[in-house]
């Protein structure tokens, strides 16, 4: 057996090569380039996608599965750009497909909030208009490829009800402000876990944005406040992992708990491992597939609207290998 180090250090060539896929694929550049309208039939369509940050690794993951799923399309040219997790950066890639005239327009938002009024700038143009990863809610029109966030923080929690122990002090690790994902997620561990769990004591609580370093610079502080922690709650397994190798073989922290969301090869390889205890899958391939389905569906005429959701399976040490098999079969882990 290959040691989890060494197969982290594949998965991280894997997520090199899903931003540097088929060239200049994958770019930080904006939008551009002629094309006609979406409502043409067409030969070919030009489709922008636009990822939240290739930084996050299930970003990455995401990105490498939406071109190579592009690419079982004759008919579907499909462009990444790197919004980089920064709002302005990706308000000007959206502007800037719009004024290119991208036949569709796929968005992954980094802040729904901030995004909003440029997709429904997309909407109005009357470009095919889909927001993934989130879905972003409050726009008129559009359409929509996404993961019920409830309900994979739900399952989580719900198997934490019996896991984390009677008067536990735990940590929470929460995504961005005004994430949809971040938001639902929170709300289902509040309702699911925390108010049937009134023994339980949240003693630190705070935002990470997704971000791995993030949450191991903050966990690295809360360790030192509270050195009784007994389980890490995350919004996602990025902010997870980062706690865990914060409190890595410091004193009292041997068997800490810890949950997160989404499923990740790093996530599967630690609960293999027995270092991170539960995820919920939020498997980019079926989004992908989904999204291209949607896109071309919508193009073509197919469909007027899509607004559909992929499932949410929990993954434990009891059936990570079925997970870790997917992984490397996508070529994201090392055989």
């Amino acid at each position: 057996m290959k040691s989890l180090t060494r197969r982290i250090i594949a998965l991280g060539a894997a997520a090199a090569a899903a931003i540097s896929l088929a060239g200049c694929a994958v770019t930080t550049g904006n939008p551009t380039g002629g094309g006609g309208g979406a409502t043409e039939d067409k030969d070919e369509y030009r489709v922008a996608y636009i990822a939240r940050a290739q930084a996050d690794s299930f970003a990455a993951w995401l990105a490498n599965e939406m071109k190579a799923e592009a690419g079982n399309y004759d008919d579907i040219t499909l462009e990444v750009f790197d919004g980089q997790a920064d709002d302005e950066i990706e308000n000007k890639m959206i502007e800037n497909a719009i004024a290119n005239k991208f036949d569709a327009i796929i968005i992954q938002a980094n802040n729904a909030d901030a995004q909003l009024p440029y997709i429904q700038q997309a909407i109005d143009a009357g470009i095919v208009t889909i927001t993934t990863n989130p879905r972003v809610e409050g726009l008129t029109g559009g359409n929509s490829v996404d993961a019920d966030p409830y309900k994979q923080g739900a399952v989580v929690a719900q198997l934490a009800l019996d896991e984390i122990p009677e008067n536990a002090n735990v940590v929470v690790l929460n995504g961005p402000a005004g994430n949809f994902h971040s938001t639902a997620r929170r709300e289902a561990w509040e309702a699911e876990f925390f108010e049937k769990r009134p023994d339980v004591k949240i003693v630190a609580e705070d935002i990470a944005n997704w971000n791995k370093d993030e949450a191991m610079t903050l966990m690295e502080d809360w360790s030192l406040a509270n050195p009784d922690v007994d389980a890490i709650i995350s919004m996602n397994d990025n902010m997870a992992s980062g706690a865990l190798e914060a409190v890595k073989g410091k004193g009292g922290f041997d068997g800490i708990l810890a949950y997160g969301v989404d499923g990740t090869p790093e996530a599967v390889l630690l609960i293999e491992a027995g270092t991170m205890t539960a995820t919920s899958l939020q498997n980019a391939r079926e989004l992908a597939q989904l999204n291209l389905k949607a896109v071309h569906d919508l193009l073509t005429g197919a469909e007027d609207e899509v607004n559909v959701d992929i499932g949410n399976p929990l993954i434990t040490k009891d059936n990570v290998q079925e997970y870790i098999d997917l992984y490397k079969e996508a070529g994201l882990l090392d055989k």
